[in-house]
C-alpha cells in the first residue's frame, strides 16, 4: 500500500474525521481491515499504520532491540505504550481519541498526508510551513541521492 497526497479534512466535536476517499481505497484494495495510530516519534503529528505496516515496522525494531537489555525494554515499551487500534465506520470516518487530539495539538482543522505506507495526521495551521526551505531540501535530496549512487556504484 502506498498513500500519497496532501487533503485537508475537519473533525467534529467528538474527535471524528472522515478519512480522504483515496485514502480508504488504497486501504481496501490492500485489504486493511484494522489500523494502528500512534503519536510521531519526531514530530506534533499521528500517524496511521495499516496493521501490516505496523507489524513491519514492530518487527524491525524487535529485530534491534535485545529483550535482555532493559534500556532496549523500555525503548520497545515506548514504542508500543502509547499505539491505540483504530477502526474506520461505514461513513469513512475515524475516532481520534481525545488524548491523541491533544498529542498532536488538533483542535479541528487537519490535513492527512501519505507517507508511502502510513498516513500522517497533522494539525493544520502547524503546516502554514513547508517542513524545511526550498534550497535545504534541494541540497539534501542531492546529497542523500548522490551518496545512494556512489554506493550501489561501489557494490555493482
Amino acid at each position: 500500500m502506498r498513500f500519497i497526497g496532501n487533503i485537508e479534512a475537519k473533525s467534529d466535536s467528538k474527535g471524528r474525521i472522515f478519512v480522504p476517499a483515496g485514502f480508504r481505497r488504497t486501504l481496501q484494495t490492500g485489504g486493511a481491515t484494522k489500523l494502528m495510530m500512534r503519536k510521531d516519534i519526531f514530530q506534533d503529528c499521528l500517524v496511521l499504520y495499516p496493521e501490516e505496516s505496523w507489524n513491519e515496522q514492530l518487527n524491525t525494531l524487535r529485530s534491534k532491540l535485545d529483550r535482555w537489555n532493559s534500556q532496549h525494554q523500555m525503548i520497545f515499551r515506548q514504542f508500543v505504550a502509547d499505539v491505540e487500534e483504530i477502526n474506520i465506520d461505514s461513513n469513512g470516518r475515524i475516532l481520534i481519541p481525545k488524548r491523541y487530539l491533544k498529542m498532536a495539538g488538533i483542535i479541528q482543522e487537519v490535513r492527512f498526508i501519505g507517507m508511502d505506507d502510513t498516513i500522517e495526521i497533522w494539525a493544520k495551521e502547524k503546516l502554514e510551513q513547508p517542513f524545511m526551505d526550498a534550497a535545504t531540501f534541494g541540497n539534501e535530496i542531492e546529497r542523500i541521492m548522490s551518496e545512494k549512487q556512489k554506493e550501489e556504484h561501489n557494490n555493482g
